[in-house]
């Protein structure tokens, strides 16, 4: 089996629409890949709707999460949420509080750029998201690229976009505490995505993960394009220590990536550790 437990579409920064996704990851060979939009399900219901046959589906969303960065600071993670009830109220409220803000953001973002003198419409931009879509800087990167600022989202990020960029803007996310425990009374499961990405900015210390695992996390996405062999070794190792599933994804987001659907993989035996979590039966299947 090849198992793909993070990707992208439109409902956030993909570019492949989620009906386009899951063709794409039957395509790709796959037999499972989880839809895990930014702090969002709105992607779930089209994408069950264009399954094809032979391809399961594992609906979550990657929830952007605060975390102690274990040296007396603080950093971004983010936890891939799987198998959850959407219907939540606190699932809901959160990813609703969060939905509201990012808009805002990046009108905001876009808006400065445009008084800046760059060509791009803050209104027009967010009249083109979709209404229960997470907007996300990658949507403002496009946009820059369309106008001919730059070539390419990366270009986008590394000029205006990232962290500490002339154009950045922070967000309020969710304690990563409350997120692993939101999702557990949600009935779902909970996975640190890329947890050593130190590429991406600061990352927790080993210390904070066995904190987590201790309140209910229940694995480490370890295969990620984003480690390198001895991240991949170091997390390895701490998540046999922990006793947590050892997952691998590739993190695609369409053309906003160059990584492939199934360019990282999870094994079998992992994914059902995590079905026994969560429980098979709210896997999508034809």
């Amino acid at each position: 089996m090849r198992i793909d437990l993070h990707a992208h579409s439109t409902a956030s920064d993909g570019t492949d629409t989620p009906a386009e996704l899951v063709l794409a990851a039957a395509a790709a060979g796959l037999d499972v890949v989880a839809l895990t939009d930014h702090d969002t399900t709105s992607g779930w219901a089209a994408a069950t709707a264009a399954l094809p046959p032979g391809l399961r589906l594992v609906p979550g969303a990657e929830l952007s999460c605060v975390s102690p960065d274990g040296r007396g600071g603080e950093a971004t993670v983010h936890l891939l949420a799987y198998l959850f009830d959407p219907d939540s109220p606190a699932v809901v409220e959160e990813q609703t509080r969060l939905r509201l803000e990012r808009r805002e953001r990046l009108r905001t973002m876009a808006a400065r750029m445009a008084g800046d003198g760059f060509p791009v419409d803050a209104d027009e931009l967010m009249a083109g998201l979709p209404a229960e879509a997470t907007a996300g800087r990658p949507h403002l990167a496009r946009a820059l690229v369309r106008a001919g600022v730059v070539s390419t989202v990366d270009e986008a990020f590394a000029r205006y976009l990232a962290t500490g960029g002339p154009y950045y803007l922070g967000r309020t996310d969710t304690p990563v505490r409350r997120a692993v425990e939101m999702i557990h009374q949600a009935g779902g499961v909970t996975v640190l995505a890329h947890p050593f990405a130190r590429s991406r900015g600061p990352v927790v210390t080993p210390e904070v993960i066995v904190e987590l695992a201790g309140r209910g996390l229940a694995g480490l996405e370890v295969d990620h394009p984003d480690h390198d062999a001895p991240t991949r070794a170091e997390l390895r190792a701490l998540a046999t220590e922990l006793d947590l599933v050892i997952t691998g994804s590739s993190d695609y987001h369409g053309t906003n990536k160059t990584v492939r659907l199934g360019q990282e993989t999870t094994a079998p035996e992992a994914f059902e550790r995590l079905l026994d979590r969560a429980g098979a039966d709210r896997v999508v299947t034809r």
